[in-house]
């Protein structure tokens, strides 16, 4: 599917006609860039009509929470958000939100770039101490790739201890997969089609670029997706209730909730609130993100040791010059060099990356050092997430997976 926009349709006020020419192709399905730099997120954001994540906002995140932000807040890693300052408000009156994020599995394993939500979401749990909801869109998968409904769910559960192995506490949060909890729960279902009346063909053809070679279920499935920001989805966690939702997630999913709060107050519900990542690129470079269908530009979560050091000699696009002398004289460019892209996601030290960056830039460090500086961080990290994951028992995988009460005020 190309993704282009084929009608002006207008959502949330927004106009989706962002296909043209010349622009950076983004949509839930591709991410491509000609720069080398990546996506133009400044020009995104135009594009989408979202906020800036601006310093007036991590401001005000620190005084609400008493807690310092995130670093992926503070780097700019999550840069968009809308209407993050009513979640805000909302907390700091006493009233309740919860988090909702999701991963499509088109793997056995998770990638590194898959993790960043979730990371994002563990923290926010735990600062404003809300229950979290994990959709595993094995319905989608199955629906756009060449991979059976068998194949699709049995990933799910794979991902899903991925997923718990990051640390997410079991009383606050509930990880289901479409396959099996839209034939258990009928109030989902229920609102799956009241979202379906909502919108017309026409409408998600000009969000999706959907043409009448696309199959029915890639039609109907946007509504799915949508469905789990309306908190009496889950009646037994919210018990009918009416609960504004915050969804952290990447930029390339913003048209699934644009079309989300279109919807909800026809339906009595509030818009949900997004925070978006930016893509974790590919180690050939950032004009593409991190994809699970292509191995060589792709650190997975159970890659072994020497697979990860592998990977990242041979492939990790460098910004290095050509002859170490060369590279000494001019230093390195460290915004198009994915070593120090990915420690800018993955080391927490403000100093020390800053240190790294001055290093490679003016020369002092070079490329291969700076590899070993990211291996090194690296490893230990993939190797204590595959020990998290072989702890995940069934028992465990199946109380996250099962429908019940959670706790939080």
């Amino acid at each position: 599917m190309s993704g282009e926009i084929v009608n002006n349709i207008e959502i949330d006020n927004i106009s989706l006609n962002v296909q043209d020419s010349g622009d950076d192709v983004v949509d839930p399905w591709t991410v491509v860039s000609t720069s080398q730099t990546g996506v133009d997120y400044d020009k995104l954001i135009k594009r989408f009509g979202s906020s800036k994540i601006d310093q007036e906002l991590l401001d005000r995140f620190e005084k609400v929470t008493g807690k310092k932000v995130h670093h992926y807040l503070r780097r700019g890693i999550f840069f968009s958000h809308r209407d993050m300052h009513t979640i805000l408000t909302n907390y700091e009156s006493g009233k309740p939100f919860y988090l909702y994020t999701g991963r499509g599995p088109s793997s056995s394993s998770m990638h590194l770039g898959h993790l960043i939500p979730f990371q994002l979401c563990k923290w926010l749990q735990e600062v404003f101490n809300v229950p979290l909801v994990i959709q595993l869109t094995d319905d989608e998968k199955t629906l756009w790739k060449d991979i059976s409904i068998e194949e699709a769910h049995k990933m799910a559960y794979e991902n899903a201890k991925d997923i718990i192995a990051i640390g997410f506490d079991v009383e606050k949060t509930f990880i289901f997969s479409d396959l099996d909890y839209i034939g258990q729960c009928p109030e989902f279902y229920r609102n799956m089609i009241r979202i379906q009346k909502c919108v017309t063909f026409n409408q998600v053809k000009g969000i999706f670029g959907f043409d009448d070679s696309s199959v029915i279920g890639k039609i109907a499935f946007p509504a799915v997706q949508a469905t789990p920001a309306l908190s009496t989805s889950f009646p037994h966690i919210f018990n009918n209730k009416k609960i504004p939702c915050l969804i952290p997630c990447a930029i390339d999913q913003d048209p699934y909730f644009r079309m989300t709060r279109d919807v909800c107050p026809r339906m009595g519900f509030t818009k949900p609130a997004l925070l978006h990542s930016k893509f974790f690129p590919a180690l050939q470079g950032a004009q593409t993100k991190m994809s699970a269908s292509e191995a060589n530009s792709t650190i997975f979560c159970s890659d072994t040791p020497k697979q990860l050091k592998n990977k990242i000699n041979k492939h990790a696009f460098s910004g290095g010059q050509a002859t170490v002398e060369e590279h000494r004289k001019i230093g390195g460019n460290a915004d198009v060099d994915i070593a120090y892209q990915y420690l800018r996601f993955f080391l927490e030290d403000d100093e020390k990356l800053e240190q790294i960056k001055k290093d490679y830039t003016s020369g002092a460090l070079l490329t291969g050092e700076l590899k070993k500086i990211l291996i090194d961080l690296l490893t230990p990290l993939i190797t204590e997430h595959q020990k998290r994951r072989a702890e995940v028992t069934d028992e465990l995988l199946k109380k996250f997976m099962t429908p019940r009460s959670l706790n939080f005020s």
